[in-house]
């Protein structure tokens, strides 16, 4: 069932809420690695950037609708910062492999950051340069950085994936090391009493 899209909502700024929409590949896998995270309140899967209103996972998978596959984030930015996010979410996927991570290809897998304001945009810039400048993924990031225009959610079965279906084949092969690898490399910033 679609959805309208979802923006950035008043009542959630007033509650010192803050809203961010990335895209790294399946969001599945995303979604598993950022829901972890202290201050992270809520994490939608769902499309970003395309063209077609209220798209659908089949028109998605055809590569054609210019959405990517992205996970929206409401957070605390007292407790989490968007700057944490972004390290995260850079260092949880291959930022260097163009409309492809692993054996997911085509532009809906494309490595991409939505920013919702003038601040988000400055950051992600910037925290991009310093990691091409580190050399860090050996290669350049092709992570494209553009403004958040429309959010569409995704169908049910696609929400909180990795914790509904743990032992499907997927998830322990491909999700469950980035979950290792988020546990080993940020786990101060990891929730408690959560599934790892």
């Amino acid at each position: 069932m679609s959805e309208s899209p979802t923006h950035l909502e008043d009542s959630e700024t007033a509650q010192g809420m803050a809203r961010a929409t990335f895209g790294g590949g399946c969001f599945w896998c995303t979604e598993a690695v950022i829901q972890r995270l202290q201050g992270v309140h809520a994490v939608v899967s769902g499309y970003s950037g395309g063209s077609v209103k209220d798209p659908t996972y089949e028109q998605v998978c055809t590569g054609t609708t210019g959405h990517a596959e992205a996970i929206q984030v409401t957070f605390d930015p007292t407790v989490i910062s968007y700057k944490d996010l972004l390290e995260v979410f850079w260092k949880t996927h291959d930022p260097t492999t163009k409309n492809r991570q692993g054996n997911d290809v085509g532009p809906q897998y494309r490595s991409v950051i939505f920013w919702h304001t003038p601040e988000q945009k400055d950051l992600a810039e910037h925290y991009k340069k310093e990691l091409d400048a580190s050399g860090l993924f050996g290669a350049p990031i092709v992570t494209e950085i553009v403004p958040f225009t429309e959010f569409y959610r995704a169908e049910g079965y696609h929400q909180s994936y990795y914790d509904n279906n743990t032992d499907q084949r997927y998830c322990r092969l491909i999700i469950g090391p980035k979950l290792e690898k988020l546990k080993k490399v940020f786990q101060d910033k990891l929730k408690t009493g959560v599934p790892k």
